[in-house]
């Protein structure tokens, strides 16, 4: 049995650039930073999140080859990797602090489905759904 996922890693095009974008615009804090040669280990957390690790990786050695790390990341610079999503209390403060902060919102806050949902990418292309926590 296991204790659960640990990490989940999304694809950066800059890894120091991700990393001021998640702790300086969305609050989280750095957990893992380590180099092994040219490859990095990059991790944050949300603050509320502890046992979570959201992995800030760049494509390329030694996982992937030239051409496949390059597809990757014109990939995600369309914005099509899966969302990602942000749990909030308040859907539209979180959007209009983001948007005072230059976040690239992709979808104002809409109430739906008994709540608020709105939409951003982060600076690689990364798509994400902030949905506000029912009451």
């Amino acid at each position: 049995m296991s204790d659960g996922v640990q990490v989940a890693g999304l694809y950066v095009r800059d890894q120091d650039e991700a990393l001021t974008f998640y702790v300086d615009k969305l609050g989280f804090r750095v957990h893992t930073d380590v180099k092994n040669g040219d490859y990095r280990w990059l991790t944050v957390q949300h603050p509320d999140q502890p046992a979570f690790q959201l992995g800030l990786f760049t494509p390329g050695p030694p996982m992937h080859d030239a051409a496949t790390a390059q597809a990757l990341k014109a990939l995600v610079a369309k914005g099509a990797m899966p969302p990602l999503v942000l749990g909030v209390r308040d859907c539209r403060d979180a959007c209009e602090r983001m948007k005072a902060q230059g976040v690239e919102i992709t979808q104002e806050p809409v109430e739906r489905y008994g709540t608020v949902d709105a939409g951003f990418r982060d600076p690689s292309g990364n798509g994400w759904k902030m949905i506000q926590e029912r009451r």
